[in-house]
Order: C-alpha cells, then sequence, then structure tokens
C-alpha cells in the first residue's frame, strides 16, 4: 500500500532526538511556553526572516490573533478567498467581521491580485491571502494594492513551511504571517501548534499578550485576550524538526518534479511552479473531470488519495449567509469538483511515484 501520508517514517529516523527533547521538558516541569517555546520562536523567525515569532495553541489560533492584532473587528471586512481551508474564513468570523471572497488564479489556485480592487469597499480593514498547497499567493501586486488603501496584510502561510517568493520567505511579505503545525504539516508538531510572524515589534509584543489572557504581566491584564500559548513539549518536537525542515522539503520537491515529468500527457491538470515561486509541495494536486473514478481505481490498486477541498467556502452550509451562489467564484468551483491531492511526504520513494503515475497513466488510457 502506498499512503497519502507516513508520519511513522519521519517519527523513526529522528525518534531519539525527539524522546530526549520530551524527556527534557518532563524532567523541567516547564510545560507551557518556556525556553523550549521561546528558542523555536527565535529560531523560526530567523528561518522565515523576520524580526519576531509568536507561538500559539493552533494555526487557527494564529488567524484569530494576527487579524484581533491588526484591529479588525465587529462589522469589518475582510478579502480573502473561497479555495482554502475553513480556518482561513472561520477565523475572519470569529472577531466579528465579514469574509469577502475574490476568485483564485486557475494555474496556481492562489489569490488572483486582479479582483481585490473591485472587492474593496469602505469597511474592508485587512487582505488576507492564503499560500494554498505550498505555493505562494502573487505578493507583490497584492502588497501595492495594500499599501495604496492603507490596508494590513496577513499571509495564511500554513501549508507554505519554506515556500518563497522572490527568494524570501512566505511569512515575511505581509504585516503578519500566519502558520499552522499540524502534525501532517510540512512542519508538524506532535499534537496542536500555530504560529504568527510579524517585524512589527508592537504588534509582537500585542500578540503575545492576547495569546496569555491579554496580560503583559501575571494577573495584569491590559487587553482582552485568549489562552492560546503553545506547550513546551510542542516546541521542543519543532526545534528539531526544523533542522530537518529543508532536507524535507527538498525531498518534496525531487517527488514533485518527478510525478509532474512521469504524468505529462494523462490529460490531467498538474501544479504550476510560478518562476519567481518556490514551492514546497504541501500537496501535490492534480484535478481530473473524473475524479470520483481516479479515486476508486487508485484504492483499488492500494494508493491513497485526498480532496483539498471537496467545497469552496462559499458553498458550505455554514457559511450560507455569506449570500455567494454557484458561479460566483468558477475558479475556485472548479478546482472544489476536481482536485485530487495525490500521496506526498518527505519519505516517498521514486518507486511510490512511478507506481501511482503507472496506475493513473492506466487510468487515462481507458478513459480515453
Amino acid at each position: 500500500m502506498i499512503p497519502f501520508l507516513d508520519l511513522k517514517k519521519q517519527y523513526s529516523s529522528i525518534a531519539s532526538e525527539v524522546l530526549h527533547a520530551v524527556s527534557a521538558v518532563c524532567d523541567s516541569c516547564e510545560f507551557v511556553l518556556g525556553r523550549e517555546v521561546s528558542a523555536f520562536e527565535e529560531e523560526f523567525a530567523a528561518y522565515c526572516g523576520t524580526r519576531f515569532a509568536v507561538a500559539v495553541n493552533s494555526g487557527t489560533s494564529a488567524l484569530h490573533l494576527a487579524l484581533v492584532a491588526a484591529g479588525v473587528g465587529s462589522g469589518d471586512e475582510v478579502i480573502t478567498v473561497p479555495a482554502t481551508f475553513v480556518a482561513t474564513v472561520s477565523a475572519i468570523v470569529y472577531t466579528g467581521a465579514k469574509p469577502v471572497f475574490v476568485d483564485v488564479d486557475p494555474s496556481t489556485y492562489v489569490m488572483d491580485a486582479a479582483q481585490i480592487e473591485d472587492a474593496l469597499t469602505e469597511r474592508t480593514k485587512a487582505i488576507l491571502p492564503v499560500h494554498l498547497y505550498g505555493h505562494s499567493a502573487d505578493m507583490d501586486p497584492i502588497l501595492t494594492v495594500a499599501r495604496r488603501n492603507g490596508l494590513p496584510v496577513i499571509e495564511d502561510a500554513a501549508q507554505a513551511h519554506g515556500a518563497e517568493y522572490r527568494g524570501r520567505r512566505c511569512g515575511s511579505f505581509g504585516d503578519l504571517g500566519c502558520f499552522s503545525f499540524y502534525p501532517g504539516k510540512n512542519l508538524g508538531a506532535y499534537g496542536e501548534a500555530g504560529l504568527v510572524t510579524t517585524n512589527d515589534a508592537e504588534l509582537a509584543r500585542k500578540l503575545r499578550m492576547l495569546r496569555d489572557w491579554g496580560a503583559e504581566r501575571k494577573y495584569e491584564h491590559v487587553l482582552k485576550g485568549f489562552n492560546y500559548r503553545m506547550d513546551a513539549i510542542q516546541g521542543a518536537v519543532l526545534r528539531i524538526k526544523l533542522r530537518y525542515l529543508e532536507q524535507w522539503t527538498q525531498s518534496r520537491r525531487a517527488r514533485a518534479a518527478q510525478y509532474t515529468a512521469v504524468l505529462g500527457g494523462t490529460g490531467l491538470q498538474l501544479p504550476t511552479e510560478a518562476w519567481n515561486c518556490r514551492h514546497v509541495y504541501h500537496i501535490y494536486p492534480v484535478l481530473c473531470d473524473r475524479r470520483a473514478e481516479l479515486i476508486v481505481t487508485l484504492s483499488s490498486r492500494g494508493i491513497q488519495t485526498g480532496i483539498h477541498y471537496p467545497y469552496p467556502i462559499h458553498l458550505l452550509p455554514a457559511y450560507a449567509d455569506l449570500n455567494y451562489r454557484a458561479g460566483r467564484f468558477p475558479v475556485a468551483e472548479w478546482i472544489a469538483s476536481n482536485e485530487v491531492s495525490l500521496p506526498m511526504f518527505a519519505e516517498l520513494t521514486e518507486e511510490d511515484v512511478y507506481e501511482v503515475a503507472e496506475s493513473i497513466r492506466d487510468f487515462c488510457a481507458v478513459a480515453a
């Protein structure tokens, strides 16, 4: 069987280091925030090329706190995309603001910056692009619109650890960058964890208070805050895994290049890497107009797949109150109807990729 994701292989390669680090945290009895989390914040900020990083307990919390720190609140609007995981939009709703969508680019699946101007209103408070699947959004035109209109940019980099745009890492462009370390991510914790990057000292200070009940010092609650602190074990694990992230990224990129080479000519739409970007392939998505049949065929051959994501956010029942109709965002809807995620993880072998590709080519040949 070829799994969609195999966390056990990665763990086995670093198990001794992880167990030693976890044991050290337990010996210290410093379980929430503390030295391991502080050290990870410094190391991840350096990796991203930002001045500050503030660790929290999930990627969703990172998005929520970034929006709050940026001043987004009730009655405001935040421009984002419907082609994303629901947490992007949920975090906006948590603040009392309204998500306003623009469609995505049909090649890279990230925010179509040309549509932002038409979505602006007097209530627009921020722009929230998503670096989907591990590919950066087109940041230059997004930042140009934002600066012209005095709007903060909050990057959803939950799937983009180490992804680059014009030689700089995602999370370093906007006023704030939000990361998830959910276990299946390219840099995954052993539980829930997240982080916000920024170059603004005041925003970093505000984020640190917001994650810890709004307190600047114990019992001195300056802001109405939250319990969004990262636990020390996650910080310790992530410090170890960060040392391997570039190695794992190169492996993902190699397997992605192999997929692209061997799946050419199948008729499937394969992922695109823009000339000015480094894709880190959190997901290797292909688009197939016979998705259900392809998934069944691959499953019958012991190949696991995924769908990211089967519904664009504006068509989910939970967000019907936004009053968007089917057809409003045709590219996002087309991706949602056709996307299949192939097995992708750093330990995937060349033989695995060839086996997946052979099965797909067989399917496409019969379908033709």
